[in-house]
C-alpha cells in the first residue's frame, strides 16, 4: 500500500495556491493508494481568537475563507479528476484512492465559535467545507484514524491536559505504534523497535503552503515544507519518501 500525506495547507483568501495542483499531480503519476490530508486546510484567520479586536482582523470573512479553502481543495483534485477521466474515456481500469480528511484545530474554530455564540449554530458547521461532497472521509478534531497500522491524527496528545506531543521520539515512546501527525511547523522523524522486534516511526510532517506567517519569525519560518509519499505500508512499517516544495515547483511549475 502507499500512502500519500499531504501537511498543513493554512488556506486563507491571499494565500497563493498553485502548488495544490503540483500535489495533485504527483499523486496523479506516482497513484497511492490513501490520500490523508493531515488538517488544518483551511486557516480561518476570521475566527481566530488570538488577535479579535486589533487592526489586522478588520476585514476578515468567514464567508471568504470557506470559499478560499474550497477553491484550493479542488484545485488539488483536479489533476485527479482529470486523470479518472481519462482513464474512463480509454475503458481503462480508474484509479480511486481512498480520500481520508483529519479535522484540524483550525476547522474546529468553527466549534468554538458556536460554542462562544450560540445564535450561530445552524449558520456555521462543517458541512460548509463540501468536504463529503468532495469524496472525503472526515475524521472528527483529534480521533485516530488508523490505516495499515499507522495512526494519523491532526495531533496526538500527552498528560491529563491533552497537550500535544513535543517530539516525534515522544511520540513513539508515548504510542508505541506508527503515527503520522500536523500541527507542528516543521517536520520530524523518530524509529522504534518494540519488543517483538517490529518497527514504529513517528514523523510530524511538517507544512504545505508557500505564504509566511506573521506570528512567526524569519527562522521558523524557514522550515521545511512539502508532501509525503509512504510506500510500502504494512501492518504500521513504511519506507516514507519526502517530496519537498522545491521539488514539485521545478517537477510542475
Amino acid at each position: 500500500m502507499k500512502h500519500f500525506i499531504i501537511p498543513d495547507t493554512q488556506v486563507t483568501p491571499e494565500s497563493p495556491t498553485k502548488h495544490l495542483r503540483w500535489a495533485g499531480q504527483y499523486a496523479v503519476k506516482h497513484r497511492p493508494d490513501v490520500i490523508i490530508h493531515i488538517g488544518d486546510h483551511w486557516d480561518f484567520p476570521s475566527l481566530s481568537s488570538y488577535d479579535k479586536g486589533t487592526k489586522s482582523f478588520e476585514g476578515r470573512r468567514y464567508k471568504a475563507d470557506v470559499e478560499s479553502g474550497r477553491d484550493a481543495m479542488e484545485t488539488f483534485l483536479a489533476p485527479i479528476r482529470e486523470e479518472q477521466a481519462r482513464l474512463r474515456r480509454n475503458k481503462q481500469t480508474v484509479w480511486k484512492p481512498r480520500l481520508v480528511f483529519l479535522l484540524g484545530n483550525h476547522e474546529n474554530r468553527i466549534t468554538r465559535a458556536v460554542e462562544h455564540s450560540p445564535e450561530l449554530e445552524g449558520l456555521m458547521s462543517f458541512n460548509d467545507l463540501g468536504l463529503e461532497e468532495m469524496g472525503w472521509e472526515v475524521i472528527p478534531f483529534l480521533d485516530v484514524e488508523v490505516i495499515d497500522g499507522v495512526g494519523y491524527s491532526h495531533y496526538f496528545t500527552s498528560g491529563v491536559m491533552g497537550r500535544p506531543v513535543s517530539s516525534a521520539r515522544a511520540l513513539v515512546t508515548k504510542k508505541m505504534m506508527s503515527c503520522v501527525m500536523g500541527h507542528v511547523q516543521d517536520r520530524d522523524i523518530a524509529y522504534a523497535r518494540r519488543g517483538d522486534g517490529t518497527s514504529v516511526t513517528g514523523l510530524f510532517a511538517g507544512i504545505f503552503y508557500t505564504h509566511d506567517q506573521g506570528y512567526l519569525t524569519p527562522q521558523t519560518n524557514a522550515s521545511w515544507r512539502g508532501v509525503w509519499m509512504l510506500n510500502e505500508v504494512n501492518d504500521g512499517g513504511f519506507d516514507e519518501l519526502p517530496i519537498s516544495m522545491d521539488y514539485l515547483r521545478r517537477k510542475y511549475s
